[in-house]
C-alpha cells in the first residue's frame, strides 16, 4: 500500500502591526517581506507605524528640511544627508528618522552602512517633523535617540509652530537656544545655521540664504579640511 504524500504548506510570513513587541531582526525580517509599507519605525521594541501625510503639515515642511541640509552637505565634503532612512541603532530600536545629517564613516563619523544596506549606529544629527508636542518624537524617540548617542535632535512641531533643538552633552539632551538674530547654530556642524523665523513661515529662500552666508567661513572652512585629513 502506497501512502500519499502531502506537502506541507509553508507558514505564512506574519504581519506587521501597530503595536507589536518584536527585536530588531523580527521587525526588519516583516517589514522587508511587507514592501508596500513605506515607514515603520521599532522603539524601545515597540513597533509604530505612521498615519497618513498630510502636505503642509508635514509634506512640504519635509521637503524644506531636505533641501536646508542638501545645501549643506553639498557645501561640506565628509558629510551626508538622506531622507526616512532606516537605522539600526540595537536589538530594540530601529528608528526611520525624517531626516538626517552624518559625518561619513570614512571621515570620522561614528555610523556606518552595514552589508544589509542599512545605516548602523547613530547618525550626528537627527530631524523630526512632528505634528505637537504630545508625539512620540519628544518622548519615546527622544530618549532612545539619546541613548544611542545621536548628538544633536530637532523636532519641528509644525501645528505648534515650534521647533526644539538639543545637544548630547553627559548622557542628556540640553535645550539649544537661537541666538539674539534668531538663528540656531548646531554645535557638531560648524557653519550649519537655522533660520528659525524662516523655518516656522516656511520662507525656503530666507532660510537658505541665511545658510549660504555662514558656509565657507572660518570655522567651517576648518571643519572641512578636518574631515579630508580624517580620510
Amino acid at each position: 500500500m502506497v501512502k500519499s504524500s502531502r506537502r506541507s504548506a509553508a507558514a505564512p510570513s506574519p504581519h506587521l502591526e501597530q503595536g507589536d513587541r518584536l527585536t530588531a531582526a523580527e521587525f526588519l525580517r516583516r517589514f522587508q517581506a511587507m514592501p508596500q509599507i513605506k515607514k515603520a519605525e521599532l522603539i524601545n521594541g515597540i513597533v509604530y507605524m505612521p498615519s497618513p501625510v498630510r502636505i503642509q503639515q508635514h509634506g512640504i515642511p519635509d521637503n524644506l528640511i531636505q533641501g536646508w541640509l542638501l545645501y549643506y552637505a553639498a557645501n561640506t565634503p565628509g558629510t551626508q544627508a538622506a531622507a526616512n532612512t532606516t537605522v539600526r541603532f540595537d536589538a530594540d530600536n530601529v528608528p526611520q528618522p525624517d531626516a538626517l545629517l552624518m559625518i561619513e564613516h570614512a571621515s570620522g563619523g561614528q555610523s556606518r552602512i552595514g552589508a544589509d544596506g542599512y545605516l548602523h549606529g547613530a547618525p550626528e544629527l537627527v530631524v523630526e517633523i512632528a505634528a505637537s508636542s504630545a508625539t512620540i518624537d519628544l518622548h519615546d524617540k527622544l530618549h532612545a535617540y539619546r541613548r544611542a548617542g545621536v548628538k544633536e535632535y530637532f523636532v519641528w512641531r509644525t501645528t505648534d509652530k515650534a521647533c526644539d533643538w538639543f545637544t548630547l552633552e553627559d548622557d542628556r539632551y540640553l535645550p539649544v537656544k537661537s541666538d539674539r538674530d534668531g538663528i540656531i547654530h548646531s554645535q557638531i556642524f560648524p557653519g550649519l545655521s537655522l533660520d528659525v523665523n524662516a523655518l516656522l513661515t516656511q520662507d525656503a529662500a530666507a532660510l537658505l540664504a541665511k545658510l549660504g552666508k555662514t558656509l565657507h567661513k572660518a570655522a567651517h572652512k576648518a571643519f572641512v579640511t578636518k574631515l579630508a585629513k580624517a580620510r
